[in-house]
């Protein structure tokens, strides 16, 4: 069933001429990152491929006043699962290193540590990636481009 949705403080819609509009989903059970990107496929998106310094800036402030402690990470859609330290988007595409808001000490690549996840709730300037576990329960983001309505533009989800 197609449900269509308004934006609200679950939905998100940043536009940018650059890359259009997008829609997010700032999920509020934790699960795996790979169980995060099953459920975001399952809406229609995907986990969030970060393509700019200002989606960077949007979906830090969002994570950081929603997070509701230090530990509250979400998921993004970076991982070096294939090839250790050769970072890809769940797009296949490779990580630009002019567009990475890593964490001073990150990625430290310690054990298993494979999938990343944003969230900071600190006032560092928009480094706020940190790799970990892929196994791991963590909140996701899911993005998803945004549709046209009738002089609107629309969330469109599957439930």
């Amino acid at each position: 069933m197609n449900s269509f949705f308004h934006l609200t403080e679950s939905f998100s819609l940043i536009s940018s001429k650059h890359h259009g509009g997008k829609c997010y989903y700032f999920s509020t059970n934790k699960s795996s990152w790979t169980k995060s990107r099953d459920d975001c496929r399952a809406k229609g998106g995907d986990l969030v491929k970060i393509d700019s310094r200002e989606e960077q800036e949007f979906l830090r402030k969002k994570v950081r006043r929603i997070m509701k402690d230090h530990e509250d990470k979400f998921w993004i859609g970076l991982t070096d699962s294939a090839e250790q330290g050769r970072w890809l988007w769940v797009d296949g595409s490779p990580l630009n290193e002019s567009l990475s808001y890593w964490k001073d000490t990150e990625p430290d690549n310690w054990g298993e540590d494979d999938c990343v996840m944003m969230g900071d709730k600190g006032d560092r300037y928009q480094k706020s990636w940190s790799d970990t576990s892929c196994k791991v329960s963590r909140r996701s983001i899911c993005e998803k481009p945004a549709a046209k309505g009738q002089n609107k533009t629309v969330c469109v989800i599957f439930l």
